[in-house]
């Protein structure tokens, strides 16, 4: 899809390529960061659970999970890691996300890395796409920018 179709409002990838380029990198290694801070923070909370929270870690893990990048994106467009590496999501109008789309976006990411085809479908979409989306970004008809890029 290109800016010329009416339901895209970013920029063309063709026409601005400096909008998407190494963005496939940079939300892999912000992947890795957000998921060590995430393991970390859920680490931290276990004390406060009582030390319940070692017998079911893998919820507790994923609970947080949920709260970090629902929380981040809808403050931020974009994830602390996304954030350190100058990504940021928006919508196929080119606004950042509010709550609900950030809730959306993080749910179809959760689904995407429970079923492992499609997290494999994803990972190629990414690496294959004009705007390096990943399967949920098709879906909900998202992309990540690089954030130094204005338009």
């Amino acid at each position: 899809m290109t800016q010329t179709d009416a339901h895209w409002r970013l920029p063309d990838p063709d026409d601005h390529p400096e909008f998407y380029s190494d963005t496939t990198t940079k939300r892999f290694f912000a992947w890795i960061i957000d998921t060590i801070l995430i393991t970390l923070i859920s680490l931290v909370a276990i004390p406060f659970t009582a030390f319940v929270g070692l017998f079911f870690f893998a919820g507790l893990f994923l609970l947080v999970s949920l709260v970090y990048r629902v929380a981040s994106l809808a403050k931020w467009s974009a994830t602390p890691g996304m954030r350190l590496l100058s990504v940021e999501m928006r919508t196929r109008s080119g606004d950042r996300f509010d709550l609900p789309t950030s809730f959306l976006h993080t749910g179809a990411y959760m689904v995407m890395m429970a079923i492992f085809v499609l997290q494999a479908v994803s990972i190629i979409l990414m690496l294959t796409g004009s705007r390096s989306q990943g399967l949920h970004d098709h879906l909900l008809g998202t992309s990540a920018i690089n954030r130094a890029a204005v338009f």
